[in-house]
């Protein structure tokens, strides 16, 4: 059984594109080395802000292999492999196996409404397929349909499952789930404004797209818990806030790629038909994103 670690905060990394929405490897490598030297506990590839959607598995591969370079074993690198049909998440597994990646996240398949029954068959197949640890994704308002507490209690069991990511933004909900954690078996939160709440309430930590952008803001929440200091993540967290709340001007992931460019990050254009921001809600980010200090690249 794999040691990789389940813990702490792991960005959910977008995939920087230049102006012809291609792969921009140096962006890529560049946004690794950033976070890395932030201090984050993993990377976290491939997932719904690094626009997976939109990429081929051919693509993915690409992708999961530059931040598994650059990575170069200082911390662990997930790819997301989600998809709809169980035999195509199991075979780009097996690619991600070739390609030496720590862990897969796996997002609940999407769009046609999988009952429960099916939803732990597919998981229990694709864990059977791989040796490599999983963890299970829920973003149930992109997904349209979540894994249910008794669901993941029941997945929880198999070996190789080690954690959940609940993107739902239910706060009650996360912390029936922190009731299932075990050493074995982790909880994160992927919505940014619970961090905090999250290890609080004794979850293991954040898969936080925001990281892309402010990284130092939400490693400040993770340290400064750590120390002991609430005051000072009880003000790393609300200063999330303006960038969070400015994530309805847009498209996902525009507007988190935008401030990330705009913060001195490698980002570039969201792949179409995701367009620009308009005028009016650059503007609005703009004025958002005044609070944070520039990054130091």
């Amino acid at each position: 059984m794999s040691t990789t670690q389940f813990r702490g905060i792991v960005p959910a990394m977008i995939t920087p594109l230049d102006e012809h929405e291609e792969i921009d490897e140096q962006g890529l490598r560049d946004l690794a080395e950033t976070l890395i030297n932030k201090g984050v506990h993993g990377l976290f590839a491939l997932g719904t802000n690094g626009e997976f959607f939109s990429l081929t598995d051919d693509e993915k591969v690409r992708v999961a292999s530059i931040v598994k370079d650059q990575a170069a074993g200082r911390v662990p690198v997930f790819a997301g492999t989600g998809g709809y049909t169980t035999r195509g998440v199991i075979e780009l597994n097996r690619r991600m196996e070739d390609v030496g990646i720590d862990g897969l996240s796996i997002i609940t398949p999407y769009f046609n409404g999988a009952t429960q029954a099916e939803l732990i068959t597919h998981y229990e197949r694709i864990a059977e397929a791989t040796d490599l640890p999983i963890l299970l994704y829920t973003i149930p308002a992109k997904a349209g349909v979540t894994l249910t507490v008794p669901s993941v209690a029941k997945l929880s069991e198999i070996p190789n499952i080690r954690a959940i990511k609940d993107s739902g933004g239910d706060f009650d909900r996360l912390v029936q789930l922190i009731r299932l954690r075990r050493d074995d078996f982790a909880v994160f939160t992927g919505t940014d404004s619970m961090i905090l709440w999250t290890l609080m309430a004794g979850g293991d930590g954040a898969v936080a797209a925001t990281t892309n952008a402010v990284p130092d803001v939400v490693m400040t929440i993770w340290n400064a818990w750590q120390a002991g200091d609430f005051e000072t993540a009880r003000e790393a967290q609300e200063k999330l806030r303006p960038l969070r709340s400015a994530f309805a001007l847009g498209t996902m992931p525009s507007v988190l790629k935008t401030a990330a460019a705009l913060l001195g990050m490698p980002a570039g254009p969201a792949r179409s038909p995701v367009q620009a921001l308009e005028p009016d809600a650059l503007d609005k980010l703009k004025q958002a994103i005044k609070v944070y200090d520039r990054v130091e690249r």
